[in-house]
């Protein structure tokens, strides 16, 4: 059949899928509204109790959380246990609902799944899909529940969220009306809570906005939208928001074993140990709450060793590369990968980011991505992407892998059923109440389920709660946060704009507070903020900062109170001798315990942001030499680097060059430093000049422009190009 024309299948495809959404539409639009109404009656309620709820101005440090874990004669009505979004979403609807509460986290919080997202608040349009084509009210419920939630969340943290358009390219005629229908169904079911409307776009239009898009064969695109986030500092807010409500949350707290009424078997209490000091002791509490996300199973045999695992981890890996692969403010879906997912390009931090992949795995507290996983979502990129565009290895700056937490419904008798969404499950013989599953979008509703049947299964001891208050409540930085904040700190603290734009929309309004810590620059522009890094807006102030954030180590800062081992590992390990010297200023630490930090710090961006798997590679690039040639190059390298910094500039390789006889144009040298030097700073390491010699001596025969500028049939590896990881 010709390209353009329909099929019997195709055309009753999109009829099926046309009526089936207008069914589903029409009853999304009904209920969903029905639900606005609701909404709206909780929101009254909401309005007269919250006028009790008194945030504290300044919150305690990490220190006097401990200290009030340690409380001999305390008994918490509630102990959390997990830092992740449902942990802390848990522990503020706990707290704001009058329930004295307590939170523990074995590392960081959201140092696990939380802060390894796709970076979306969505209803998942794929899930929508699935329930026209199958009438699947259980998916339909799941998508409207998840709208609903997108909504709320971008209005509780303007500051961190926003809407994003994302494009959906159309290749097939017979897809247009298919993807439209789909599309304007997932608007039908936000209802009045719809962000904006989807639209169509024709090619030339497609191609003006996303000009980086493959243009053969292209039909057209779908625009709709859905919400955007920075997930860590989303996870962070939680946390601190339920602090300032009066819950004890404590990061870097293990729980070592969980302590049992002798005669009833019922949980009474843990075992707790700071992972920072060591120290162990006992803290009581009513009843647990056990929001571990892949580590569900862990504290449900350490509480009931007959509960069987529910658990099915999955991994996802997702990487970062430069800006200029996507439009700044607009997203693209990959609906179709050749293993069956949907693939996400979108623009976040000035950076693109794209994933994810969807393998099984073994739980972990530290997932690394492959070079396997790497490849996959390379060569997704590559099929949407014009072939004039040169999607290389190098150009990955960053790469990661999270955890999905899928579970079996353990209330079902089938053990191989996955629930499709959360599930909410009390042990009858020890009381845990375990809430696990589901996605970023909807922690809200699954942490308000979970306090409602901790309240449920204890109507005796935890029968004064009050109803769910987390409905519409501001978090942290949220309240006073405006969209022109950025100006304001421009105009009074003398920031620079992008370093402003950035403070504003990280910590809200809370950036004031950020901007006071920043030291003087002694330049006439910008007044105050000393940056970590001359590429990015991070200030040395928000080091300082991230302390009264609870950040305890380097890897806290570099990952979750800022962004930057996410978006560039180079730059990374650039600054972190820096930050651990900020650090050991605010926290009093040793010699020894600076050196720990940056070992551990270097540990984690090697095995958990995608660097060792650089280094693997590299090492399987050929240097052919003779250690006779290698000590003349490297005799060489050091009488350039004169000042024994470690590293060259381009004069310097302009000058080796000339010695082994290779002539180059000055564009030809510029070139030359884009394509060798990793990290865009214009240094060449040994290492890089070592290899650039041995393949201009012996060759190696693979793609790259480096090596068409010297106009030498030897090339240099692409995985050498580019800067990244």
């Amino acid at each position: 059949m010709a390209t353009g024309n329909f099929s019997r299948l195709q055309i009753k495809k999109i009829l099926l899928y046309t009526t089936g959404t207008g069914v589903v539409g029409y009853a999304g639009y009904r209920l969903i509204n029905q639900r606005d109404v609701v909404a709206d009656t909780q929101q009254n309620d909401f309005e007269e109790q919250k006028k009790k709820l008194i945030p504290l101005k300044i919150l305690p440090s990490r220190m006097d959380m401990l200290n009030k874990l340690k409380e001999p004669n305390k008994i918490y009505d509630v102990l959390v246990i997990g830092g992740g979004a449902t942990g802390c979403g848990v522990a503020l609807d706990s707290t704001t609902r009058g329930l004295s509460t307590a939170l523990v986290e074995l590392d960081d919080f959201s140092s696990g799944t939380s802060s390894r997202s796709t970076k979306l608040i969505h209803g998942g349009v794929r899930y929508l899909q699935k329930a026209i084509l199958k009438l699947d009210y259980d998916q339909y419920h799941m998508v409207r529940e998840a709208l609903q939630e997108r909504a709320n969340l971008l209005d509780i943290a303007p500051h961190l969220s926003s809407a994003l358009p994302i494009m959906l390219p159309v290749y097939k005629w017979w897809q247009v009306p298919y993807f439209w229908v789909g599309i304007k169904a997932y608007d039908f079911v936000a209802g009045s809570r719809n962000l904006k409307s989807s639209y169509f776009l024709s090619k030339k239009n497609a191609l003006e906005l996303f000009p980086m898009l493959k243009s053969e064969s292209l039909k057209g695109a779908i625009v709709y939208y859905d919400g955007q986030h920075n997930d860590a500092r989303m996870n962070i807010a939680i946390a601190l928001s339920a602090a300032r409500y009066g819950a004890t949350v404590a990061n870097h707290v293990a729980v070592v074993s969980l302590r049992k009424d002798p005669e009833t078997g019922k949980l009474i209490g843990a075992r707790l140990k700071d992972q920072m000091t060591n120290e162990e002791w006992d803290v009581q509490a009513k009843v647990i709450i056990n929001a571990t996300g892949p580590f569900t199973d862990s504290i449900r045999q350490m509480s009931d060793s007959t509960q069987r695992k529910i658990c099915q981890p999955s991994i996802g890996v997702h990487i970062v590369l430069p800006g200029y692969y996507s439009p700044s403010s607009m997203g693209l879906l990959d609906p179709a990968t050749s293993d069956g997912r949907v693939i996400f390009f979108l623009p976040w931090e000035k950076w693109t980011i794209a994933g994810t992949t969807d393998r099984s795995c073994e739980v972990t507290h530290h997932p690394s991505p492959t070079e396997q996983d790497i490849q996959f979502i390379l060569n997704e990129i590559r099929h949407y992407l014009s072939g004039t565009i040169d999607v290389r290895r190098g150009d990955v700056m960053s790469a990661w892998a999270g955890i999905r937490p899928l579970v079996l419904d353990p209330s079902k008798p089938n053990t191989e059923s996955i629930a499709r969404n959360h599930i909410i499950d009390v042990c009858k013989n020890s009381g845990l109440v375990t809430v696990a599953g589901g996605k970023w979008t909807t922690y809200r509703v699954m942490a308000e389920e979970a306090v409602d049947a901790a309240i449920n299964d204890n109507p005796d001891t935890l029968g004064h709660a009050g109803k769910c208050m987390t409905l519409g409540l501001k978090l942290e930085g949220g309240q006073g946060w405006t969209p022109t904040m950025h100006i304001n700190l421009v105009q009074d603290y003398g920031l620079e704009e992008d370093v402003a734009i950035h403070l504003a929309t990280t910590y809200g309004d809370k950036a004031k507070s950020v901007a006071r810590l920043a030291e003087l620059t002694g330049k006439r522009w910008p007044v105050v903020g000393r940056r970590l890094h001359t590429e990015f807006p991070y200030l040395e102030a928000e080091v300082r900062y991230a302390i009264r954030e609870y950040a305890s180590t380097a890897v806290d800062v570099i990952a979750r109170r800022t962004r930057l081992a996410f978006l560039n590992v180079q730059a990374t390990e650039e600054v972190l001798p820096r930050i651990v010297e900020i650090m050991s200023e605010e926290l009093k630490w040793s010699k020894k315990q600076q050196e720990e930090e940056l070992k551990n710090a270097k540990e984690f961006l090697n095995s958990e942001m995608g660097r060792s798997v650089n280094q693997m590679i590299r090492s399987q690039l050929p240097i052919s030499m003779s250690k006779d040639e290698i000590n003349q190059l490297s005799k060489r390298f050091h009488d350039l680097d004169r000042d024994r910094k470690g590293y060259i500039g381009i004069n310097d390789l302009r000058r080796s060059l000339k010695d082994q006889g290779v002539k180059v144009t000055d564009d030809d040298l510029h070139l030359i430093l884009s394509e060798v030097d990793l990290n865009q700073n214009g240094r060449i390491e040994f290492g890089e000049y070592l290899e650039l010699m041995s393949c201009i001596k012996n060759g190696v025969v693979v793609h790259n422009r480096f090596a068409k500028a010297l106009n030498l049939e030897s090339r240099i590896s692409v995985e050498r190009s580019g800067g990244g990881v």
